[in-house]
């Protein structure tokens, strides 16, 4: 039996992952999604780091003794994620990047987004070291229905700032993991230019997927048939 560990991007919990998660299983597979350090049910006050993130990761797998395991990450999920991959072992079987950024070591989320830095540090400055969720009408056309959006909306909390500036640490190119990376083609047409180039890995795959950058509320059902084919070797 394969083991999903599901994680979202900024500002969400575990709960983005309810329908998706109740595909897999009737799938006959396990599916765990977790909530990271500092969101949803696990906010705090007290700063939360990247790192953190990466082992809330790294803990759960080896707390529930998993195996098989394909780590999914949405987004910023990305990040920690690609990280917790190599950190796992021979319990990986599989890394899948849900139209996400992709770790590079010694480089941050905010480094690998030059557009958005200052709007997202100036965030984190203003709102006591949070990356203030996004409002309702900046969700315009990714592909939700208004009770879609509101759902995102209302269980948004505020983002830990530092785990967006500080840099990632891997020991090995993560172009040698078996990766599959999903691209949300209403978000971006194109992968950005880092996943393009791991893209040329053979163990990369790429997967598209027509909705926005939030497809495990958009098109649950179609995300849980992409990740059910990429346990495929």
């Amino acid at each position: 039996m394969t083991q999903f560990v599901l994680v979202a991007g900024a500002w969400l919990g575990s709960w983005a992952w309810d329908e998706v998660v109740a595909d897999l299983r009737a799938a006959g597979q396990g599916a765990h999604a977790l909530t990271l350090s500092g969101l949803a049910e696990k906010r705090r006050d007290e700063p939360v780091g990247q790192q953190t993130h990466v082992q809330d990761i790294v803990d759960a797998v080896e707390r529930l003794d998993l195996r098989d395991v394909v780590l999914v990450g949405h987004s910023y999920a990305g990040i920690p994620v690609g990280q917790a991959a190599e950190r796992i072992g021979d319990r990986l079987a599989r890394v899948v990047f849900v139209d996400s950024n992709v770790p590079a070591d010694g480089e941050s989320f905010v480094s690998a987004w030059p557009d958005g830095r200052a709007a997202v540090e100036a965030s984190i400055a203003e709102n006591g070291g949070f990356w203030a969720p996004l409002a309702a009408e900046e969700f315009a056309g990714q592909g939700l229905t208004d009770e879609q959006i509101n759902r995102i909306v209302t269980g948004a909390t505020p983002h830990p700032g530092a785990t967006l500036t500080e840099p990632a640490r891997l020991e090995r190119p993560l172009g040698g993991l078996p990766a599959t990376y999903i691209k949300c083609l209403l978000d971006w047409p194109e992968p950005s230019s880092d996943v393009a180039e791991l893209l040329k890995s053979e163990h990369w795959r790429l997967e598209e997927l027509n909705t926005g950058h939030w497809p495990m509320l958009s098109e649950p059902h179609e995300l849980a048939r992409i990740l059910l084919n990429a346990q495929a070797p």
